[in-house]
């Protein structure tokens, strides 16, 4: 498959199946803005309130309380996004490999499907985060080092650390980022073990590296630009809107009026957002089916599973489910279907 023909069946996801799709990923990005702002806002205004009204004693040990506070807040609110995040991704995997088959399925059997394998999901999604979390600490901390030292030499050292760090991490990220890509995709629908998904997705992108980044990596710059251009426009538009609702600059208009255009801005990227966060969480699970049908021939595989329940016949093994998928003790790292 090309970029292309990526994008547009990415975009045929929500075509197909709009309701369980779109509905699932609106409700999900609702909750997690909503709670995220709203969770966010409360600690940071509570802190401000409190760093203000602290006396000259007590004002550096609440102001540091604060701060903390409000970074324990934030990253509830990116644990919380990525938590929804690999809920979405699961099922729309099982969405894009049922749909292959010519099945279309309501929210209720894309979730007993995803049944036993979310938690999979979820812990992946944590692996990942810790990973590199842990990798901008390591960042932080040789950069603390490197300006203790104090004087150019340690300026110097800490900035040129910060740029070497920042620059090998994007790139072990990036590296790591595109050969594991197909992880969500071998844990949902082959229902692999995490070790044996890892492994999976390993094999199946190694020998297309540069066309699997290169393909998610432009999916990933169309998508936010298309949003870009979707979303940026409102904050100008609501200046001027703001202007005309309130000519007379009443306080009392003024804060109906931003509260109003805030909460309708919220809602429109929330529902580019749910957009956006589908076709991102299609494009793998299309490379999988892609690597799969390049790699092992599975485009005969599901030809000869959708043709035989065409004319009945149930006796053709669903094509998804490998050997290894059960029988987690095998050994065979890369195993083709069942037969």
């Amino acid at each position: 498959m090309t970029l292309g023909v990526i994008l547009t069946a990415s975009l045929m996801v929500l075509r197909r199946n709009p309701r369980p799709i779109f509905g699932l990923a609106l409700i999900i990005m609702g909750v997690v803005t909503v709670s995220s702002l709203i969770l966010v806002g409360v600690v940071t205004v509570t802190g401000v309130d409190r760093t203000l009204s602290a006396s000259g004693a007590d004002a550096a040990t609440i102001e540091a309380g604060a701060t903390v506070s409000v970074v324990l807040a934030a990253l509830f609110a990116v644990a919380l996004s990525l938590i929804g995040g690999s809920i979405l991704q699961g099922i729309v995997s099982l969405e894009v490999a049922r749909g292959a088959l010519g099945e279309k399925l309501r929210l209720r059997g894309l979730w007993n499907a995803a049944k036993g394998r979310l938690g999979a999901l979820i812990g992946w999604s944590a692996l990942v985060s810790v990973a590199t979390f842990l990798g901008f600490v390591v960042i932080a901390v040789v950069t603390a080092l490197l300006f203790a030292i104090g004087g150019p030499a340690g300026i110097a050292l800490g900035i040129f650390a910060i740029v070497i760090g920042l620059l090998l991490g994007v790139a072990l990220l990036a590296g790591l980022g595109t050969f594991l890509a197909l992880v969500p995709s071998a844990l949902m629908i082959e229902r692999l073990p995490l070790g044996r998904a890892i492994r999976r997705s390993w094999s199946l992108v190694s020998g297309s590296f540069w066309r699997t980044f290169g393909i998610l990596a432009l999916i990933l710059v169309i998508v936010q630009v298309v949003s870009g251009v979707v979303t940026a426009p409102l904050s100008f538009i609501g200046t001027i809107a703001a202007g005309l609702l309130n000519p007379t600059g009443n306080e009392t208009v003024a804060i109906a009026s931003f509260v109003g255009l805030y909460v309708l801005t919220m809602i429109i990227s929330v529902a580019i957002g749910a957009v956006t966060i589908v076709i991102q969480s299609a494009a793998p699970a299309l490379l999988y089916i892609d690597q799969r049908m390049r790699k092992e021939g599975f485009d005969l595989e599901l030809t000869r599973f959708v043709e035989a329940r065409q004319l009945g016949d149930n006796s053709v093994p669903d094509p998804y489910i490998t050997l290894e998928s059960k029988n987690p003790r095998s050994t065979d790292p890369s195993p083709s279907t069942v037969s």
